[in-house]
C-alpha cells in the first residue's frame, strides 16, 4: 500500500538533485522505500508543477531518456552542463546521481 504521503516524498527527493545530475524514476522509488513503484513516481512527476523548485527535468528513464513531448527538458539540462549520447539520451555514467 502507497502511504498518503508518497507524493511529498517523491518531491522531497527530486529537490535534492544537483544541477547538472539526473536520477531515474525507480532510483527515486528505491530512496523512498517502494523500488517496485517506478511508474508511481513517473506518474507523481507527470502530474507536477514543472517549476525552479522541483526540477523535475532533471528525472529520466534508467536508459537516459527523457520525458516524450516535452522539449524544454533537454535544453534544461542542457543549460545545466549535462551531456547527451548520438540517441539523444543523457550520458548516466557521467551524470547520474543516487
Amino acid at each position: 500500500m502507497v502511504p498518503a504521503d508518497f507524493e511529498e516524498r517523491v518531491y522531497t527527493v527530486v529537490r535534492q538533485i544537483p544541477r547538472g545530475k539526473v536520477t531515474t524514476y525507480g532510483q527515486i522509488a528505491y530512496m523512498i522505500g517502494f523500488p517496485k513503484n517506478a511508474r508511481l513516481v513517473g506518474a507523481t512527476l507527470k502530474h507536477s508543477k514543472r517549476d525552479q523548485i522541483t526540477p523535475c527535468h532533471r528525472v529520466v528513464n534508467a536508459a537516459g531518456r527523457l520525458v516524450p513531448n516535452w522539449e524544454e527538458q533537454r535544453e534544461l539540462l542542457l543549460s545545466e552542463g549535462v551531456t547527451f549520447k548520438e540517441n539523444g539520451h543523457v550520458k548516466m555514467k557521467d551524470h547520474f546521481w543516487q
